[in-house]
């Protein structure tokens, strides 16, 4: 546990970026000041800038690694290999897949969850990709394993986390308004993706609880001019958030654009969707018991359909600004106080502000990671 910084360039909350010494107890920021000469307190060069530590909500693997192995070793690689990437905390998502292999994956999860060893990123809780989608957007999820929305199948695997499951991934059309009101009134994210829902059905799942869109774009009904899609009603809808992967591969510059348009700063969440190719080299992986190939930034099944990506989320900052030229306080917001509001964690994580948890990534303007701070642990260091 560090004791904080000692003068340092960091990205405040309600201030931008200040030179200020953070003070660090019990792994919460206890004190952002003028103070000088901190003993002890870590000190940086003028080029670095402290930020709120990233977080990915929507993470399936990294380093070989995937959340569906169901092993404590595979959630400690990718616990360890993504605080490189400055992030500070995420959701273990899983997919489609056989119920028994959802199952192993909850109890496995709640487990990593509740017992934390700090070796990287933290958990927070779960991402439930799946099996409640549409057969017509699979994407890469097996169609075999896709099941209709259910209210008693979500409890069941509820009750496997621990209650850890944070947001669900479902088609709304396929009779999923129960399920929609369930997730609202016990607090869990519902998003909409990997589904044929039209604009009317979607706006209709926002009034019932719908708060998310997952991968914006990617598998979900395209914007038409005679029906407007999921995609439309992502983009008129002001009360929804928008996850995007900003690998220039999955969604064109000029679709981000069109989304930063019509969503502004506040509603867009960077995620990178990951897989267990992320951090390893081009070859031949697996996603869902189905081969995947990577090749020049891509991960692909045999049939050339996206499967997850390969996106660190430091490198998705750096598109976004590069499409935008958005500043650089708000491209940090996309992976750290959007999420957390999409989360409903704002009062812990997501910003730099006293009382809150010590989550920190350190940066330079190009946003290349340097160092990474969980709840006032260094879990990485260049």
């Amino acid at each position: 546990m560090i004791k904080g910084f000692e003068q340092v360039n960091v990205y405040v909350e309600g201030l931008g970026i200040v030179k200020k010494t953070i003070k660090i107890e019990d792994g919460k920021i206890a004190k952002i000041c003028d103070c000088k000469d901190k003993e002890g307190f870590l000190k940086l060069d003028d080029n670095l800038i402290v930020v709120p530590g990233f977080i990915d909500e929507h993470i399936h693997g990294s380093a070989t690694a995937d959340n569906m192995d169901a092993t404590l070793d595979a959630a400690r690689t990718i616990s360890k290999t993504i605080a490189s990437e400055g992030v500070t905390s995420f959701l273990m998502t899983t997919m489609t897949e056989p119920e028994d292999h959802i199952e192993k994956a909850m109890i496995n999860a709640k487990n990593f969850i509740e017992n934390p060893e700090y070796v990287g990123a933290k958990a927070i809780g779960l991402h439930l990709e799946g099996p409640f989608i549409s057969v017509k957007h699979k994407g890469a999820q097996p169609e075999e394993s896709i099941r209709k929305p259910s209210v008693e199948i979500f409890k069941h695997y509820q009750e496997l986390s621990g209650n850890n499951i944070k947001e669900i991934t479902f088609a709304y059309e396929e009779d999923g308004k129960a399920l929609a009101n369930y997730l609202r009134d016990t607090g869990v994210v519902g998003s909409i993706g990997h589904t044929d829902a039209t604009c009317d059905q979607v706006l209709e799942a926002i009034k019932e609880g719908v708060s998310c869109a997952t991968h914006t774009y990617n598998a979900m009904k395209p914007l038409h001019h005679r029906e407007a899609g999921t995609v439309g009603a992502c983009l008129l809808s002001d009360d929804i958030y928008c996850e995007l992967i900003c690998d220039l591969i999955h969604v064109s510059p000029n679709a981000i654009k069109l989304l930063y348009k019509c969503k502004g700063k506040e509603k867009i969440v960077l995620i990178t969707d990951a897989m267990r190719a992320k951090h390893m080299p081009d070859g031949e992986y697996s996603l869902g018991g189905q081969p995947v190939f990577v090749k020049d930034g891509a991960a692909r099944l045999e049939n050339g359909t996206l499967a997850g990506s390969i996106l660190c989320m430091n490198d998705a900052l750096k598109n976004m600004r590069k499409v935008l030229n958005t500043s650089f306080t708000d491209t940090i917001d996309f992976a750290t106080k959007n999420p957390a509001k999409n989360l409903g964690i704002f009062d812990k994580k997501g910003s730099i502000k006293e009382g809150k948890d010590a989550d920190f990534a350190v940066v330079d303007k190009d946003f290349n990671v340097y160092m990474t701070i969980s709840e006032g642990r260094v879990v990485y260091k260049k």
